[in-house]
């Protein structure tokens, strides 16, 4: 099970909750932030960028793994997650079902996910609660296991 200290949940909480004042939300204003963790202690962020027509929307999250993937990192620990209305979240913001399928693809089930409303305030889950039954191409018949894809 991966551990991670209080206070590298805080510093991962504040990071979300700073990136998120740079998302792109003049459609539904609803603004996200996202820090990755990376398993060497690197942080990678990313907020939403949303677009008028709607598909090409890019999540906060799945902006925080390009920016790492594109640096060569494939091996994370923890994401921290703000998002709301408000300048403070009133609520917590739970990842998208792409955005899961997401960390499936690089993260194990034990991968921390941090709901944030203030570094203080945050939710824990692992990977495994909030999708228990993620599809993992290393997990289905004619794939060896532990060969990573082209």
């Amino acid at each position: 099970m991966t551990r991670l200290s209080e206070k590298k949940k805080k510093e991962l909480a504040a990071a979300a909750l700073e990136v998120r004042k740079r998302a792109y939300a003049p459609f539904s204003g609803h603004a996200v932030g996202a820090a990755l963790l990376a398993e060497d202690g690197s942080v990678f962020t990313g907020c939403n960028i949303e677009n008028s027509a709607y598909s090409p929307t890019i999540c906060a999250e799945r902006a925080a793994f390009a920016k790492a993937v594109s640096e060569g990192f494939r091996k994370f620990m923890a994401i921290a997650v703000a998002g709301g209305f408000e300048e403070v979240p009133e609520g917590y913001c739970a990842p998208c079902g792409v955005c899961r399928q997401v960390m499936a693809e690089f993260c194990g089930k034990d991968f921390i996910i941090l709901l944030v409303r203030t570094p203080e305030d945050r939710r824990e889950y692992t990977l495994e609660e909030i999708f228990p039954l993620a599809f993992r191409i290393e997990e289905t018949e004619g794939r060896p296991s532990g060969k990573e894809a082209p």
